[in-house]
């Protein structure tokens, strides 16, 4: 295995455990980004979610070991922001918030699609931290994410995005629904919702190209 893919497969163990984490802190009563925020130590439970996650894929805890040396470093990358401030996390593209009330509804679903939010470096943390909650206070949509410091060769330019995702674009009360309230969380400026049916076409917005379903 050379170098790179030992970095790919390091980054996807990390993504991986953070998710087992964050389910495991959550069914304790309190996610991991609520914890971090709040600065309480929740060591005792990473070092046992970690100890079963080496037992069940062994393969994924030793590329994190041979990245990280030792899982206390991968502890103090999460307490300091990693995989939940976007400006501080760079080693997934994305942080995903599912609204628990959706019933598991696929926000990657063709019937479904996404208000698009960009922004800079300097709103991106403070605007998902209000995005994020509404989301998993069933005030928004479905689902939300929102890109990350890690660089992609996907982006078009250096700004962050955030989505929020609704279940069916062809609601258009829902759709709107959801343009209202991220207007009362501070997002003021005309945006565009994309259906995923566009995004699974390869289709993006170019001068002179429309690809956004809605706009307000």
């Amino acid at each position: 295995m050379d170098e790179v893919d030992s970095g790919a497969l390091a980054d996807a163990a990390f993504g991986i455990f953070e998710i087992l984490l964050d389910k495991a802190l959550l069914a304790g009563g309190m996610s991991l980004h609520a914890r971090v925020e709040a600065g309480i130590d929740f060591l005792d439970d990473f070092t046992a979610v970690f100890d079963a996650f080496a037992g069940d894929y062994p393969d994924l805890a030793a590329a994190l070991i041979e990245r990280f040396s030792d899982p206390s470093v991968i502890y103090r990358l999460l307490v300091e922001g990693e995989g939940v401030v976007p400006s501080r996390t760079t080693l997934r593209y994305w942080i995903i918030e599912d609204n628990p009330a959706a019933g598991g509804i696929d926000p990657t679903g063709e019937e479904a699609g996404k208000w698009l939010i960009f922004c800079d470096a300097r709103e991106v943390d403070a605007l998902w931290h209000r995005i994020r909650d509404a989301t998993a206070n069933d005030d928004l949509g479905i689902s939300a994410k929102v890109s990350t410091a890690k660089p992609n060769p996907d982006s078009r330019d250096e700004r962050y995005v955030i989505y929020a995702y609704t279940a069916d674009w062809s609601d258009e009360a829902d759709v709107m629904r959801v343009r209202e309230h991220l207007r009362l969380l501070g997002v003021e400026a005309r945006i565009g919702y994309k259906r995923n049916l566009e995004t699974f076409a390869g289709e993006y917005s170019e001068k002179g190209k429309k690809v956004t379903y809605y706009s307000a």
